[in-house]
């Protein structure tokens, strides 16, 4: 999900709860903050020497003692639109940074809404050679030689 629809989604469903539920099936727990919005900028050469660069926005998620706090669509939403400033284009993709018990980065899979709830899906980022045409070995589709019976 890219910046701007996540925004719009949030905007249209300001009083709406918002959840996180993780790739291995459990949840945030519902009184997580949003410690920080980050304009994530990465430039890299990948195996084949060819140059690439991404860019996210990454909102980290901190747990705390505060078992009260909840925050609604619609603040997270305002929070967005403070940082909307460091962010080249409203294309690029949102991603949830939490602790469990690592520091990881994890994109949004789907949404969907209910019971007055914006509920976010996560998914785990994956590795991927991006120069496979380069090197890795390509198939050698000749036939092979039949052998002469007559010999």
């Amino acid at each position: 999900m890219n910046f701007s629809e996540f925004h719009q989604l949030l905007a249209a469903n300001p009083k709406c709860g918002i959840s996180l539920a993780l790739p291995d099936g459990a949840t945030v727990p519902p009184h997580f903050h949003i410690t920080e919005v980050g304009a994530l900028s990465k430039s890299f050469v990948d195996c084949g020497g060819r140059k690439h660069s991404e860019q996210a926005c990454v909102l980290q998620v901190w747990l705390a003692h505060d078992y009260n706090h909840r925050i609604e669509a619609g603040k997270l939403a305002r929070i967005l639109d403070a940082a909307r400033a460091l962010f080249e284009s409203d294309e690029i993709p949102v991603e949830f940074e939490h602790e469990a018990p690592v520091l990881t980065r994890l994109p949004i899979h789907s949404h969907h809404l209910t019971d007055g709830q914006i509920i976010f899906q996560l998914s785990l980022k994956k590795a991927d050679c991006l120069a496979k045409d380069i090197c890795l070995p390509q198939p050698d589709f000749s036939l092979p030689a039949i052998p002469n019976r007559n010999s």
